[in-house]
């Protein structure tokens, strides 16, 4: 008789087991399915600005590469700035020289000037693509986007 609800138990507790896995395996799996690439820096949402503009084809043939050539060179430049920044909080904590951390500052600096010219340089590309009303909503959904970004 012992054996018997030894065995029981030994089931019941395999199958909690089992389940509480499962479950945990479920939730992982939603979360990684669901991450998805970064979104536009100028769109708030999960894609990217020019995909509301009602684009034909060739207009798109044109602006998924300059996209994603523009995205790659601000992942590259992000990443480097992120390293910069690793490196300050280090000089900082370690109570580095002035003149070195004066120098990160201003690579730094140099990086979010690199940043704001690539960002105005794709709009201006941007925009030769794009119709008149084309251009129009391009330019109110940007300033849409930025109001947002500043918060009441």
């Amino acid at each position: 008789m012992k054996s018997k609800w030894l065995a029981v138990i030994l089931f019941l507790s395999l199958a909690v087991n089992v389940g509480v896995l499962a479950t945990m395996g479920y939730h992982y799996y939603l979360t990684a399915s669901t991450k998805t690439l970064a979104p536009c820096p100028v769109s708030p949402g999960d894609g990217h600005l020019y995909q509301s503009l009602g684009l034909s084809n060739l207009q798109l043939s044109k602006m998924e590469p300059l996209a994603q050539k523009f995205h790659g060179r601000l992942g590259e430049l992000g990443a480097i700035m992120e390293e910069k920044k690793g490196i300050l909080i280090d000089l900082l904590r370690k109570d580095g020289d002035p003149k070195e951390i004066e120098n990160l500052r201003k690579e730094m600096a140099a990086i979010q000037d690199e940043i704001q010219k690539e960002v105005i340089t794709h709009i201006v590309e941007s925009k030769k693509i794009l119709d008149s009303k084309q251009q129009q909503r391009f330019f109110d959904l940007m300033h849409q986007s930025v109001t947002r970004a500043k918060g009441p």
